[in-house]
């Protein structure tokens, strides 16, 4: 049986970087076809999980200083640099991501953009909200900087950023990434990719 799996992603989440390199290195031997959905986190957590400025808010949080800790030690188990957090964040990835929505129907050109966006934004420390940077970084991997340009200021793009937002926060998700598996099962993070390989691989039971 093919499964069908929905992976939305913000390039602005450290979970979400490491989670897409897990992701696509486990996946490519499973009987799945993957559909990569941009979307944008900050419009999440307005709308579902405000909570989670909260806790920026407060660096003596144990959970905020912990998260750090956690975050590099699962770099390291997964053959990540993260040079992380820089000057930059918290990012705002509005521009990213209509970049990403305007490569949404090249799924092979998206992910070569966010695999370079990621590198850029969490190994090199670029401001991947600087319509230049993110020019430069389109065209070094092989795309038109200048073409994305123009398309993620056009309306068609802000308001396809706008719908997989809104679908994702219909569909149940508060962060990112948001994995569905065949349109009804829903994870949430890195730590949750064994549960997504185990529902692939049929080991939980459809009606869980």
């Amino acid at each position: 049986m093919t499964h069908e799996l929905e992976f939305f992603f913000d390039l602005s989440s450290p979970w979400t970087r490491i989670a897409f390199h897990n992701f696509r290195a486990n996946v490519e031997k499973r009987d799945v076809t993957v559909r990569w959905r941009p979307f944008l986190v900050g419009g999440v957590f307005n709308a579902v999980n405000d909570s989670v400025y909260e806790g920026r808010r407060n660096a003596d949080n144990p959970k905020f200083r912990l998260t750090y800790v956690w975050m590099k030690e699962w770099a390291k188990l997964s053959g990540l640099l993260m040079n992380f957090p820089s000057q930059h964040h918290p990012v705002k990835s509005v521009n990213a991501m209509r970049f990403c929505c305007a490569l949404e129907d090249d799924q092979d050109a998206l992910l070569r953009f966010s695999e370079a966006a990621f590198h850029a934004y969490f190994t090199d420390q670029r401001n991947i909200d600087d319509i230049e940077e993110l020019s430069a970084i389109a065209d070094a991997a092989g795309l038109s900087g200048r073409k994305l340009v123009v398309a993620a200021r056009s309306p068609e793009i802000k308001e396809l950023l706008r719908a997989n937002t809104q679908e994702a926060i219909d569909r149940g998700a508060f962060g990112s990434p948001t994995i569905f598996v065949d349109k009804k099962f829903m994870y949430f993070g890195n730590d949750q990719l064994p549960l997504v390989y185990r529902r692939l691989e049929g080991a939980i039971a459809s009606a869980e």
